[in-house]
């Protein structure tokens, strides 16, 4: 291999020209000011000035030693002591000492003096808002769903499988990159290829889309919060129909579903009976909307920016409440048989390939994968952070919030079906005692429970049911919706970080603040979200949620894999992370970023191409007159217009890479963000990897430094070590 000294020569030459040139611009500083907070300058440096001053750096704050290659030109500069003075001389000594244990103690992105850098403040600040990103409403009303319809605890196999070969390896891969190349989605793919730029552009373009409809969530959770302040609870009974000769009787509507069902689909949602029928305008959900923009614009903007404390707030509070529900849960009589009945194993589910599939796919929206926002945030983490226990981490927590939240939602209808069963009994019994003995009610406890539905029928419909006959149901309705609004405007924020850094890393704007970004999209995303204030509205968020979020992620994170394999290189990114955290990734993780990882999702988009194309796609359309959804397929243009949601994501991979051909950069170039990469090796004493004989067979690592089935070549080349000793 290259001779260590030669190497660490090399790249301190690029260092220092890169130290020459405007490092960052100023707009890409800006990129996360509404989720970052800027250090503090509490440190003036003065000629003459003692280094006894310097205190201890902020997380992600400048480390004094890396201003220049060696220690600051200021220290230099010092006043030397008299001559033949022995306390002068130790307090030199001393001195020095100090400043070299400090450069070992962080090591985090250098700047220049004098230059704004936002940094996350602190490092539970970045895992709290990590956590707050990837654990979001799916982990509460997806996974259990999903659990106990899939064979229950067998079901865990393939989650677990499927997390440690598809979630962990591209959730690592994203922090690692994105803190490795300083940038947004945009900047870190144009950086490892300018013709990959349009990984990121696809990234911002489906943050946008699912933004749009994602926020429609948190506006019913609104609508609901504010209505939980009512008593009695406005979905505890149907309501009342004045007649033309001034009688009063329930609604036949409501009579013949429920009143839970029917507050949800004719109260809030004002369903019309296809999504062809828009019907009238909702006018109480367009309110919703704008309020949900407006907090989450004012969240972004000034929120973070003046105190972490809506972090704080957002990502912590729900497991507050579920903890709560927890404990409230497990009194209730019933609970026990709804548990039992969400883990019990029917393991005959895995030959399944459909419950592989539910497996594969929740695992990888779960964990909030290719928005771009994982790489926006790791991208102002210091420079050494451990993103390897960061990824683990975060996933492990991502994975038990899921199976602690299927816990607390099956204890509450485990309450609510063993309630329905005993009312199904009596009824039964008395009927029986009244000598009737045809057409009698069945009753079957574990059909109630199998009756749980997904998404926002399990929140708004199911949950709801039961929390009607708790005690105090208002009490328990505001924490619910509470802790779901703070669920979904968590996972917000990072999905709208990556459209707006995105923006700032295409210079599109080069002139405005992030005040007025923000502000012009979450205005623009306002706009466009009326279309869901209106009969046909719960159906178009079908839509959009069916396949504008799942097909496009898929695609852009299989491209992400793609790059960092066969163009980056799993050698070089290897480097990399053992630069950044001073240790190598296993083998395990270089197999699954290479090989593993890209099969399970090539497998996942066949698999899921081909029930759509037998099995077709539907969606649920109340029907008022008989009280109940029927299943229906979506019309001709719906379809369309699912394919151009889909095309408008994905097209910008093979776009910008052709225009780059014919010479029309979609993406300019920019200079790589400053990184103390000879500091870093110094630090954690990284000499130049020798492969091993089984990276070389299975990665094809070359002994020249390339990588076999990998497009570019990089460095110089390197000889091995038996070479080099001679």
């Amino acid at each position: 291999m290259a001779n260590t000294a030669q190497l660490l020569r090399r790249q301190s030459s690029r260092d220092i020209v890169l130290k020459s040139q405007k490092s960052i611009d100023q707009l890409e500083l800006r990129e996360l000011r509404g989720r970052l907070v800027p250090k503090e300058h509490g440190v003036s440096h003065h000629h003459h000035t003692s280094l006894h001053h310097h205190h201890q750096p902020m997380y992600g704050a400048t480390n004094q030693g890396f201003m220049s290659d060696a220690f600051d030109e200021s220290s230099e500069l010092e006043q030397e002591p008299p001559f033949g003075s022995d306390a002068g001389t130790s307090k030199t000594k001393a001195e020095l000492a100090a400043v070299v244990e400090q450069q070992q103690q962080d090591i985090v992105e250098g700047e220049k003096e004098g230059e704004e850098r936002e940094s996350w403040d602190s490092k539970i600040m970045f895992l709290l808002a990590t956590i707050g990103y990837a654990v979001g409403l799916g982990n509460v009303w997806r996974f259990p769903y999903l659990a106990q319809k899939n064979g229950g605890g067998a079901f865990l196999v393939p989650y677990f499988i499927m997390l440690c070969i598809q979630g962990i390896p591209i959730f690592y891969l994203e922090l690692a990159i994105g803190q490795r190349l300083r940038k947004g989605a945009i900047g870190v793919w144009s950086q490892v290829s300018p013709y990959l730029g349009g990984i990121g552009i696809s990234s911002a373009v489906v943050s946008f889309i699912v933004a749009l409809y994602y926020n429609t969530i948190i506006a019913w959770c609104l609508i609901y919060l504010l209505h939980s302040f009512e008593s009695p609870l406005p979905w505890a009974d149907c309501p009342t129909r004045l007649y033309k000769n001034y009688t009063y009787d329930h609604e036949p509507e409501c009579v013949a579903s429920s009143p839970t069902q029917f507050y949800w689909y004719r109260t809030t949602l004002q369903c019309s009976e296809s999504v062809d029928m828009p019907e009238s305008f909702n006018y109480h959900m367009a309110i919703a909307l704008i309020v949900s923009w407006f907090l989450v614009y004012i969240c972004m903007v000034q929120g973070i920016t003046s105190s972490g404390k809506i972090v704080y707030m957002t990502a912590i509070f729900p497991y507050v409440v579920l903890i709560i529900f927890f404990f409230r849960g497990i009194t209730l009589k019933g609970a026990a048989d709804g548990v039992a009945h969400l883990f019990t194993p029917r393991w005959e589910t895995l030959l399944d390939p459909v419950v592989w599939l539910e497996a594969g796919t929740q695992i990888f929206f779960s964990l909030g994968l290719a928005f771009g926002g994982l790489i926006a945030f790791s991208s102002y983490n210091p420079a050494n952070n451990n993103c390897y226990r960061d990824a683990i981490l975060v996933s492990l927590t991502n994975c038990g919030t899921s199976m602690f939240a299927g816990v607390v939602v099956f204890a509450v209808i485990g309450f609510k079906a063993t309630a329905t069963f005993d009312r199904c009994t009596e009824e039964r019994a008395g009927l029986v005692a009244q000598n009737h003995t045809q057409n009698l009610p069945i009753c079957d406890l574990q059909q109630e429970l199998a009756n749980s539905a997904s998404g926002t029928g399990l929140a708004f419909i199911i949950f709801t049911e039961a929390i009607n006959q708790f005690p105090g149901a208002q009490l328990w309705a505001v924490l619910f919706f509470l802790m779901l609004f703070t669920l979904g405007i968590d996972s917000q924020f990072g999905t709208l970080e990556g459209v707006v850094t995105s923006l700032v890393d295409m210079k599109l704007f080069p002139n405005l603040p992030k005040e007025w970004i923000v502000g012009a999209l979450c205005l623009s995303c306002c706009l466009i979200s009326m279309c869901f204030a209106n009969g046909a509205g719960s159906y178009i968020f079908q839509l959009m949620d069916s396949f504008a979020g799942n097909f496009p992620l898929l695609i852009i994170a299989l491209f992400e894999c793609l790059s960092i394999s066969y163009i980056y290189g799993v050698r070089r990114f290897s480097d990399d992370i053992e630069m950044m955290t001073g240790s190598r990734p296993g083998f395990y993780w270089m197999f699954c970023w290479k090989y593993l990882s890209p099969c399970a999702m090539v497998t996942i988009l066949l698999a899921s191409f081909y029930q759509l194309v037998t099995e077709g796609s539907s969606y649920p359309a109340w029907i008022a007159a008989k009280g109940a959804t029927d299943s229906m397929e979506w019309p001709h243009w719906c379809i369309v217009v699912a394919f151009v949601l889909i095309l408008s994501s994905i097209l910008w991979i093979p776009l910008v890479a052709l225009l780059r051909l014919c010479g029309i950069k979609v993406v300019e170039d920019s200079d790589p963000a400053w990184f103390p990469e000879a500091e870093l090796k110094e630090v954690h004493g990284i000499v130049p990897h020798e492969p091993t004989e089984l990276e070389r067979s299975v990665f094809c690592f070359n002994m020249d430094g390339t990588e076999g089935m990998c497009c570019p070549k990089y460095g110089l080349p390197e000889k091995s070590l038996e070479e080099e000793e001679e």
